[in-house]
């Protein structure tokens, strides 16, 4: 539908007062045993003499780094604390559910959160702060709002919102009704929905968000969020399935969760930072971090398209055609790409950080695992570049409104909603691989494919690092995401399942960009390999001396004890998805 703009408010020309800113191919592998719940210290032997800045000589200074954002904030419920993140202070409130006893205090003025939407992220939210709401003795309503005639009616009352007891119904019914609405349908829904959303909304009420792609949206016309509204965010870092199943397994392991970012982009009356920090509390996050809006969604939109799910799919695709081309059975070929990244190295980095995965590695597996991180290091680099800048300018944004609008017949022009990509010959093979798996098996550590996924984790970090993003953000969008939410869930049911099954944008965003992380793969970085290119040892180098390594630590002691079981038959369909199919 055309987007008219007479009922949008003009852009607002000051910050929100609750947030303020301040500076601040070798076929031998290895096995990790370790299952330490706390990362180590670890050091590591550098090879070579090489220094030099944050990358190499082909890089920037690293004088002309721009100095991550902080964002204080001010909380009358919670307590804030202070981390130092590689030299820089940030603030956290941490969660846990001795916290819940606050969340009436929290939601103070509220007396119904409708939560918008069944899709990834909104069964999760509404059964958390349900839960949670009732552990704290609160009366708050937790109403479900959906299109009238929808299938996910059935899901929701399954889970126990129904229309007797008043917690599920019509989407504008619950929206009008609503003193914090949870706006958690899809991207696309969302851009073509905003007007008559904010049309419903009540004066002095609270938009809430779980992703900024809505503000990008509009800030591509040149418009804001309506000024008689409240805008906060909370956006976990992992997809819905991960929230609930964290939650669940948590409710004996205090605090235990997804961590999440939250965002104050517009504040009526003085009440957003508080309101904001006890949804996060309520969905159960170990800990909650500040940032911006824009910044959410500029490192969101790039982390699915990068690490969390796009780069990923493009490098086991090329790496398993190599495998196989060399001689490789096709089942091992799949272990040493696809369960290797989502098992072994996954659970590695999760409870010990990266060095721990080279550190793992026999001698003659680091010098493959440094051969790969060499060649692959800039060819992910520039892909994921030009990826940031392309979310940034808004043509990401503006790909996925339109792609949604394709899902539909239009202009005499047939429906093209997304296909599966799960009926390849790797995928197959993939299938029956996790047949015949021993419960409990992460697979082997292959040090090339080692080498190749650590180069992407840290070329990602190191992008969002020269664009300014705080270590909170860039910890959480590049690593903890990754190996705590998304990839055990992949190892569960293949890395096509997730493309086929997760969020709209970001299954989208993985068909754009995951060829062009396979093309650059092969192209560039494996004929380097081929052809003996030596081994940038002042990449090697900075890679062992970079400081996130330390902030990892940081984040990991705030990790709970509690790893995410996600068993083999494990159903994280979207239910729009699972009826069509």
């Amino acid at each position: 539908m055309a987007a008219a703009t007479s009922s949008i408010a003009p852009p607002l020309s000051c910050p929100s007062k609750a947030l303020r800113t301040s500076k601040a191919t070798s076929l031998a592998f290895g096995f990790v045993s370790s299952t330490s719940k706390s990362l180590r210290s670890l050091t590591a032997t550098v090879p070579g003499n090489g220094t030099g800045s944050s990358l190499s000589a082909r890089m920037v200074a690293s004088s002309a780094v721009r100095a991550p954002v902080s964002l204080d904030f001010e909380t009358s419920v919670f307590k804030k604390e202070k981390v130092s993140l590689a030299g820089y202070d940030e603030y956290i409130v941490r969660g846990g559910r001795d916290l819940f006893k606050h969340l009436p205090d929290a939601f103070k003025g509220i007396k119904q959160i409708g939560v918008i939407g069944w899709g990834s992220q909104g069964p999760a939210q509404a059964q958390n702060l349900r839960d949670s709401l009732l552990e704290a003795k609160s009366d708050i309503v937790v109403k479900i709002g959906l299109r009238k005639g929808s299938k996910s009616f059935e899901e929701a009352r399954a889970v126990g919102f129904t229309e007797e007891s008043g917690t599920l119904g019509d989407i504008w019914e619950t929206i009008s009704g609503s003193d914090l609405v949870l706006l958690l349908i899809s991207d696309a829904a969302q851009a073509d929905n905003y007007e008559k959303i904010f049309s419903h909304m009540k004066p002095n009420s609270i938009l809430g968000l779980s992703h900024g792609f809505l503000l990008g949206h509009l800030q591509s016309m040149g418009l804001d969020f309506p000024k008689n509204i409240s805008v906060v965010a909370v956006c976990p870092k992992g997809m819905g399935p991960s929230v609930r199943r964290l939650y669940v397994q948590g409710k004996e392991i205090n605090g235990a969760g997804i961590n999440a970012s939250f965002a104050v982009h517009q504040d009526v009356d003085g009440r957003a930072a508080d309101v904001a920090l006890g949804w996060s509390v309520a969905l159960g996050s170990p800990f909650t971090f500040a940032t911006t809006l824009e910044q959410e969604y500029k490192s969101d939109i790039f982390g699915e398209r990068g690490i969390l799910l796009g780069a990923v799919h493009g490098i086991v695709e090329s790496l398993f055609r190599r495998y196989t081309e060399n001689g490789m059975s096709e089942d091992l070929a799949y272990k040493n790409t696809v369960e290797c990244i989502t098992g072994t190295i996954s659970r590695t980095i999760s409870t010990q950080g990266m060095l721990a995965v080279y550190n793992s590695l026999s001698e003659e597996g680091k010098k493959d695992f440094e051969t790969a991180y060499s060649a692959s290091f800039y060819p992910c680099m520039e892909i994921l570049y030009e990826c940031y800048e392309d979310v940034a300018a808004g043509s990401e944004i503006r790909s996925v409104v339109l792609a949604g609008r394709r899902f539909y017949d239009k202009e005499g022009l047939p429906a093209f909603p997304m296909g599966k990509i799960d009926q390849t010959r790797m995928w197959k093979v993939g299938e029956r691989v996790r047949k015949s798996r021993p419960a409990g098996d992460l697979g082997p550590l292959y040090p090339f494919t080692a080498g190749v996924y650590v180069a992407l984790m840290m070329a990602q970090i190191e992008i969002l690092r020269k664009k300014g993003h705080s270590y909170s953000e860039i910890i959480n969008e590049s690593v903890i995401e990754s190996v705590d939410s998304l990839n055990p869930f992949m190892h569960a049911r293949g890395v096509s399942f997730m493309v086929d099954n997760c969020s709209t944008t970001a299954r989208l965003g993985s068909r754009k960009w995951a060829p062009r992380f396979d093309y650059n793969l092969t192209q560039q970085a494996l004929v380097a390999v081929d052809s003996g290119a030596p081994i940038n040892k002042d990449l090697i180098s900075n890679f062992f001396a970079d400081p996130v390594h330390g902030a990892i630590e940081v984040c990991a002691q705030l990790r709970p004890t509690v790893d995410i079981s996600v068993p083999e038959d494990a159903d994280f369909v979207r239910p729009e998805l699972r009826q069509s199919s």
